[in-house]
């Protein structure tokens, strides 16, 4: 039963209000309604939290984890080589590739001090002290052990190609390591310990076995290489020729270990070279990128005795770090110790050429590559690149002017060069440590496992590269913030200054609604669309003015137009739609009681809308152009149409430059096939969460801090 026009007389005719079990039962259905789209809404909101929770941890177990870093040059091998620059260089440094020579001058001076292998300290026990290290006094059983600080392995090396193409070298060899063990104690040096040899050995003594045919018994065997083994060598040279009765020629020189590994490799006229140090793995590239094979032949052990002369009373004992002391260029016994003299440092050392001094200078150097300073960095970058490389690194800005941070960042990309070749998810690296290590020492054992963070500071700070170790967003997040700038400068103004004229100006005619229509619709244009148009608009159509040649300031490599001002103007089309509908729901709220009362104040229509309809619409407008900026930034579709680049490694610096964004460089990054740009792309996924958050924080706090103030 309804009311009635005398209980209800300003109620419409016809019109019934439900009383009663209809009452509840419509009553039920609208709440059981409303049970059902919050029910919704909950739903949707889960369903969004955890689909951002698992973007969040997918990009961030990418980011970090464990690494199977390898250097293309050993850091300490580079402090090796400083250190032996800065030994070479001391005052009062006399260097000779005679170890003869280094024991005579040490012997004739109470404050010299030198170092050489054993075996010439052996043979001058009457003029010269051998100094213990670090307590430990080098003899068989310390060498043997380990134990002595400078105790070092004796190598032989030959080429696959000489002991293949002459028996007398595979011969020669097999004696060698055959009768080695007789005559290395006599020597001064120490037998290996090992019984079982390698495979190389036991291929070269099979091949001698037999003795030596007549038809190799006048071939020649070039030998060069190491100082200190060149006594060793000389002896069982004589000894294959008086016991074997090799009648052939045997050339045995003293070179040095460095000088022997060029020639064995570069110029190919030796055979063996002697080795008092192991090959490096840069020499061993360079020796296999000229088709030369070295096998190695570990003979035997040596100690480095660092001597003095026998006239010397205050010196039996030496510590590593007091060597690095004497040898870097201390000038006065007093300036290491205070209790020795105060008389000046007389040094003795092996020349430029020998392995003593380069194993001296690796056994005794401290510190890191990043602690060098300028003038010993770029000397070493000098060398290890092109002289056009070099010069464009000059002239992009003057070494002199370069900091240490910046010198040091050019040597470890263009020297040591790490290099990942093997990485983890920060899941599997927590949970699967121990199968990760025994994977990463299986498969890469000159590698280092270590925490490796794609998310850094020189992330940020380095620009695009080739290799993802040294790859960074700089030069996207420039060119991001120069396209948002373009977008915000066009698109603000225009959008709020449109809503402003459809809602408080025009008047609603069948015009107006064409145009609200329209409006509405372009805000769901696919975005691709609005890179098409900006292609033929601003790339081809207003080519002289977005190249800035119409201007005169246009560059070679951005004539065509796909520039910054190109990008900012396409996106502030995508966006316009976006921010002139909320500029405009923002404008409606303003009750029109503001308005009206404005009028009665006697104010225009213009002071009215200034003073009190956009300052009351602010935060709306704030909020709804910041997210259409949000969404700016992280668009890909129509950049990629209008040209924006894939790979650059320039910085934009104004509207006509070349450029690329944060989107763009994510989508390159993906497209690669190396896990590594996988890793790096979730870090730079990580960078964009974090501008777009504080342009969404960005916009909360305008609007909360306009509505205060209104």
């Amino acid at each position: 039963m309804g009311f009635n026009s005398e209980v209800a007389p300003n109620r419409p005719k016809g019109y019934d209000m439900p009383e009663g079990d209809e009452q509840d039962s419509q009553v039920g259905r609208r709440n059981r309604r409303a049970r059902t789209w919050m029910a919704v809404f909950q739903l949707a909101l889960v369903v969004a939290i955890v689909a951002l929770i698992a973007l969040l941890y997918s990009i961030v177990n990418d980011s970090f984890g464990l690494a199977a870093v390898e250097n293309a040059v050993d850091p300490h091998q580079i402090m090796a080589g400083v250190q032996e620059q800065r030994m070479l260089a001391a005052p009062n440094t006399t260097s000779s590739e005679d170890d003869e020579e280094i024991a005579i001058a040490v012997a004739a001076n109470p404050y010299a001090i030198g170092f050489f292998g054993y075996s010439y300290y052996s043979n001058h026990v009457d003029t010269l002290s051998v100094l213990s290290v670090d307590g430990i006094t080098p003899d068989a059983s310390t060498v043997e052990s380990g134990a002595y600080p400078l105790a070092r392995p004796l190598f032989l090396y030959a080429s696959q190609k000489s002991t293949a193409n002459k028996p007398e070298v595979a011969a020669f060899l097999g004696y060698y390591l055959r009768h080695v063990s007789d005559v290395i104690g006599d020597a001064g040096y120490f037998p290996v310990s090992a019984e079982r040899p390698g495979d190389a050995q036991m291929l070269l003594e099979k091949a001698a076995k037999g003795g030596i045919p007549e038809a190799i018994g006048s071939g020649k065997i070039a030998i060069t290489g190491s100082s200190t083994l060149h006594p060793l060598t000389l002896q069982i040279a004589g000894d294959f020729r008086d016991i074997e009765g090799y009648t052939g020629a045997i050339v045995v020189d003293s070179t040095g270990t460095k000088a022997g590994y060029a020639r064995l490799c570069d110029a190919q006229d030796v055979d063996i070279v002697g080795s008092s140090r192991a090959m490096t793995r840069q020499e061993l590239a360079a020796c296999n990128d000229l088709r030369v094979r070295p096998i190695e032949l570990r003979i035997g052990s040596d100690a480095v005795a660092v001597v003095v002369s026998k006239q010397n009373s205050f010196l039996t004992d030496i510590t590593a770090a007091e060597l690095e002391q004497i040898f870097s260029g201390a000038a006065r016994w007093s300036d290491v110790n205070a209790a020795w003299p105060d008389e000046p440092i007389e040094r003795v050392i092996p020349g430029a050429d020998s392995g003593t001094l380069d194993f001296m200078a690796s056994s005794i150097v401290r510190g890191t590559p990043e602690e060098l300073s300028p003038a010993e960095m770029v000397p070493l970058i000098q060398a290890n690149v092109s002289k056009g490389v070099f010069r464009r690194f000059e002239s992009e800005m003057p070494f002199a002017d370069r900091s240490q941070a910046d010198i040091y960042r050019l040597l470890e990309e263009r020297v040591i060069q790490p290099r990942v070749l093997a990485s983890w998810s920060l899941t599997a690296s927590l949970l699967r440590r121990d199968e990760i290590e025994l994977e990463a020492l299986t498969q890469h054992p000159e590698a280092n496992l270590i925490w490796y963070r794609w998310l850094s500071m020189d992330f940020l700070t380095q620009p695009q590269s080739s290799v993802p170790e040294h790859a960074g967003v700089r030069t996207a997040i420039l060119g991001s913030i120069w396209v948002v700038l373009i977008t915000i400068l066009v698109a603000v103004p225009i959008g709020i200054g449109t809503a402003i004229y459809l809602e408080e100006y025009a008047s609603h005619s069948g015009l107006h609604r064409i145009i609200q229509t329209n409006i509405d619709n372009l805000a769901g244009v696919p975005s691709i669309i609005y890179g098409i148009l900006g292609l033929a608009i601003f790339v081809r159509a207003l080519e002289a003015i977005t190249s800035g040649s119409a201007l005169g300031v246009s560059d070679p490599t951005t004539a065509n137009g796909r520039t910054v001002l190109s990008a900012g103007l396409t996106l502030a089309l995508l966006v316009l739609p976006v921010v002139i509908i909320n500029a405009q729901e923002a404008i409606r709220a303003v009750p029109k009681s503001l308005r009206e009362a404005g009028y009665g104040l006697g104010a225009t229509k213009w002071q009215v809308t200034w003073t009190h309809v956009l300052a009351n619409a602010l935060p709306g407008i704030f909020t709804g152009t910041i997210l259409a900026m949000s969404r700016a930034l992280g668009e890909t579709a129509p950049l990629i149409v209008i040209g924006a680049s894939t790979f650059i490694t320039q910085d934009p610096t104004g509207p006509y430059s070349k450029f690329t964004v944060l989107p763009m460089q994510i989508y390159q990054w993906t497209s690669r096939p190396q896990a590594e740009f996988k890793h790096i792309a979730a870090a730079a996924s990580l960078v964009l969460l974090a501008l777009l958050l504080l342009l969404n924080g960005s916009a909360i706090y305008l609007r909360n801090r306009f509505s205060k103030t209104l």
